[in-house]
């Protein structure tokens, strides 16, 4: 029976220090950047429904607060990207890590 086989490895991964370390780490960007992303997304619609005043301020130019304001979330997808991947850099390491510990008990 392979599944058993499996099932003992999985349990001896879930266990291990490095990987309850390794998910801790992830919720610890993950959770902030995502209600980050979610709030800086949802303020454009609520800001151009209860924050007209705001949103048609001129900045410079024909250029308004809300054209910015829209076009800085772009920035921040491309942001919150390039932190992900610096990130994952180190994720991928750390589970890199916890793999090697797991074939080495399993020779």
């Amino acid at each position: 029976m392979a599944d058993a086989g499996l099932s003992s490895t999985w349990e001896e991964i879930h266990a291990s220090p490095e990987f309850r370390q390794l998910v801790g780490k992830k919720k610890r960007f993950l959770v902030p950047a995502v209600i980050f992303f979610l709030v800086y997304y949802f303020l454009l619609p609520v800001f151009a429904g209860w924050a007209k005043l705001l949103m048609a301020a001129k900045i410079f130019g024909p250029v308004n607060f809300g054209y910015l304001f829209a076009l800085s979330q772009f920035v921040m997808v491309w942001v919150i990207c390039w932190l992900y991947v610096r990130k994952a850099l180190r994720f991928d390491a750390m589970a890199e890590q916890v793999a090697r510990q797991v074939k080495g008990g399993h020779t």
